[in-house]
Order: C-alpha cells, then structure tokens, then sequence
C-alpha cells in the first residue's frame, strides 16, 4: 500500500478567495512553485478532462515543465489531477533530478472553510507507479515537506497582498 503525502495549512483568507487563487489563470503565477522560481508560461483549460501546462524558471538558471490534468472539479471545495513534469508541448517526461520519480502522481486539494480563514490539504501520491518509483516518492517525504510548505508560505503572502488591496 502506498503511503500517500499529506499536508495541512490553515491560511488566512476564505474559502471563496482560496478556490479562485488555486484555479484561475491571472493568480497561478504569482503563487506556484518553489520560494525563488518564476512562471515563464502557463495555458489553462479548467474544465474537467482539461489541462495546465506550465514552465517554471528556477533559481540557477533551470527550466522545469509540468502540467496538470485536471479530473474531478467540485467548488470550491475540492480540486482533483493527475500531475506530471512535461516538454514545452505538454508530453510526459520524468522529473529532470530524479529519474526513479513516478512519471505521474495523484494530487486531491480540499478547502474547509473556517470563519475567514480556510484550511487547505494536499494528498499526494503514485499514480499508476513501479515499486521503485513508489519507494522513491515515500522517501522524499522530507523534501516534500519543505517544497509545500515554501509554497504555502508564498501562497499566504500572496493571498494577504490580494486582501490589502481590497
């Protein structure tokens, strides 16, 4: 049985405000990606059986493809795909520093709503994986963590940036 990553973060911002910074196109660069990267392409199809196909430039100069489809869509409660790291046309390629990573994984987003504030998990597992695939990504636990748990800080500054605004 394959143990699946989970994470829990409760950011401050509601649930309404989570579901569209997780799911339109205009926010997903400003908060996807590790703490020092930047989103130099993404095209969205955000529809069930559709695709997010992105290209992150990492500190140090490295490019890193990935892309989403999308399968299970529920607003704004939970968000549901298959992700892979891709080629510029959106192919599946194996992860680019580790080449016993699963070509795919299994990612489930919920958002409970809590007063103004809004309680995001990530499951995150194999996807259809060989045995060692599945025991790679269940020793990466670590870094898992500290990848998600930059991304939720950027994520949490991004969402206050938002609500100075208004």
């Amino acid at each position: 049985m394959t143990q699946p990553f989970v994470i829990q973060r409760r950011l401050d911002a509601p649930r309404q405000l989570m579901w569209e910074v997780l799911t339109q196109p205009q926010h997903l660069p400003h908060w996807l990606g590790p703490k020092g990267s930047r989103m130099a392409h993404s095209t969205l199809d955000f529809r069930e059986g559709g695709s997010f196909l992105y290209c992150l430039h990492m500190p140090g100069g490295m490019q890193m493809w990935g892309q989403w489809n999308l399968r299970e869509i529920e607003p704004p409660h939970r968000l549901a795909l298959v992700q892979n790291f891709s080629d510029a046309l959106g192919g599946t390629t194996r992860h680019p520093l580790s080449p016993t990573w699963p070509l795919q994984t299994w990612s489930v987003t919920t958002l409970e709503a809590d007063g103004d504030q809004t309680l995001i998990t990530i499951h995150w597992e194999p996807w259809q994986a060989s045995a060692e695939e599945t025991a790679t990504f269940e020793a990466g636990f670590e870094g898992m963590q500290q990848g998600w748990s930059g991304n939720l800080d950027v994520l949490q500054a991004y969402l206050a940036q938002l609500q100075s605004k208004t």
